[in-house]
C-alpha cells in the first residue's frame, strides 16, 4: 500500500466532513423521482446531481467525497464540465459504486439471504474508474436478521466477497469502503436492539478476519457499518442514548485501531435521527481522556438528499432552494461528526 491510499482514507474522514452517497441505481432514483412526479431521464438525473454538486458551501465545508453511479461518473453538466471536475474543484473526492447488487444466496434461506455479486471483471473496471477520476469505491453486503438467519454461509460468503473487492481496490490505487449492512428494515425486521448488536458483532469479526486473509491494509480502508438499532417492526424501539452506547460498544469490540475512520450508513432512519445518533456517539468518544483511534462520520444517501429533492422538485427555479436544504443537512451532519449537533440548530434553520 502506498502512502497515498492512507492519505485518501484519512481525507475522507477529516474532522467535520462526511461522504455523500449519490450512487443510486437508475431503478432507485426513479422511485425517488416518482415521489416528486418527475420523469427519470439521463438529463433529469444529471440536473439533480449537478444541483447537489454545485452546492458550494456544502461541498467545500462538509462533504469529503461523493459515491457515484456508473452513469454519473461519465456525465457532463450543461456547460460541458464533467461532474467529476465540479466536485473535485470544491475539494471533494470522487468515488464509485462497483458492486452489481445483492442476489439470492442459493440454499434453504434463498428467500431471505443474499450475496453481493460483481467480482467478475472488477480488476478491469477499477482501472477504468481510476482513469475517470475515482479514488475510492463502495461495495455493500446485506445481512438480514430472521428465524435461523443470518447463516454462517451468508456471513462467510459476503465477508469473503468484501475482502476480495477490497484487495482489488487497493491494487488499483483506490480506497475501498467496506459496507456490511445488518438491515433494520424489511419484511423480517422484528428483532430487538440486542439481536442487532449480536449479529453486527459477528458480522464485523467475520469481515475483518477475511480482510486479514486477503492481505488488505486496514490503514487504507473506510468501514461503513450500520448503527446498532432495533428492527423497524420491533415493538420496543430504543432511545438515541441507547443506540449510541451500544453502537460504540460494538465498534470497540470489533474494529481494529488501524482503521482510519468509520462512516455510518443511515439505513431506514429518519434524517434527524441519523444525525442525532451520530452526534451522541461522537459525544461519548469525545468525553474520554484517551483519544479514540478512528473518526466517526457519515456516509448518507437519502438522509442527506431527501429534503433537497423535495425542495428542488425537478424545477430549475428551485435549484437554490434545493441547495439550501442540502447544505443544511450537510451542516447538521458535520456538527454531528464533531459531537456538536443540537436539536435547537434544526429548528433555527
Amino acid at each position: 500500500m502506498t502512502q497515498k491510499l492512507e492519505d485518501i482514507a484519512r481525507a475522507l474522514v477529516a474532522p467535520g466532513k462526511g461522504i455523500l452517497a449519490a450512487d443510486e441505481s437508475s431503478g432507485t432514483i426513479k422511485k425517488r423521482f416518482d415521489k416528486i412526479d418527475l420523469a427519470s431521464t439521463e438529463d433529469s438525473r444529471r440536473d439533480y446531481r449537478e444541483m447537489l454538486f454545485r452546492s458550494g458551501d456544502a461541498m467545500k465545508n462538509y462533504i469529503s467525497g461523493v459515491i457515484l453511479y456508473d452513469e454519473t461518473i461519465r456525465q457532463k453538466a450543461k456547460d460541458g464540465t464533467t461532474l467529476v471536475d465540479i466536485m473535485t474543484s470544491a475539494g471533494a473526492i470522487p468515488g464509485i459504486k462497483v458492486d452489481m447488487g445483492a442476489k439470492p444466496l442459493a440454499g434453504p434461506t434463498a428467500k431471505i439471504e443474499t450475496v453481493t455479486e460483481g467480482l467478475d471483471g472488477l480488476r478491469e473496471r477499477l482501472a477504468e474508474y481510476h482513469a475517470l477520476g475515482a479514488r475510492f469505491a463502495k461495495w455493500r453486503a446485506v445481512i438480514a436478521i430472521a428465524d435461523r438467519c443470518p447463516s454462517y454461509n451468508c456471513l462467510n460468503a459476503n465477508a469473503h466477497a468484501l475482502a476480495r473487492y477490497a484487495a482489488l481496490c487497493q491494487e488499483a490505487g483506490i480506497v475501498p469502503i467496506v459496507e456490511p449492512e445488518v438491515l433494520m428494515d424489511g419484511e423480517h425486521s422484528m428483532h430487538d436492539i440486542d439481536a442487532c448488536a449480536e449479529v453486527t458483532e459477528w458480522t464485523l469479526k467475520e469481515v475483518f478476519q477475511q480482510l486479514y486473509y486477503a492481505n488488505v491494509k486496514l490503514e487504507g480502508i473506510i468501514l461503513k457499518p450500520n448503527m446498532i438499532v432495533p428492527g423497524q417492526k420491533c415493538a420496543k424501539q430504543a432511545s438515541p442514548a441507547e443506540v449510541a452506547e451500544k453502537t460504540v460498544k460494538v465498534l470497540k469490540a470489533c474494529v481494529p485501531s488501524a482503521v482510519p475512520g468509520i462512516a455510518f450508513l443511515s439505513g431506514g432512519q429518519s434524517d434527524e435521527l441519523a444525525t442525532e445518533h451520530l452526534s451522541r456517539m461522537n459525544a461519548i468518544l469525545g468525553g474520554g481522556s484517551v483519544p479514540w483511534p478512528w473518526s466517526l462520520t457519515f456516509s448518507y444517501g437519502r438522509a442527506l438528499q431527501a429534503a433537497a429533492l423535495q425542495a428542488w422538485g425537478g424545477k430549475s427555479e428551485n435549484v437554490a432552494a434545493g441547495q439550501r436544504a442540502f447544505t443544511h443537512r450537510a451542516r447538521m451532519n458535520s456538527l454531528a461528526a464533531l459531537g456538536k449537533w443540537d436539536q435547537k440548530l434544526e429548528k433555527a434553520a
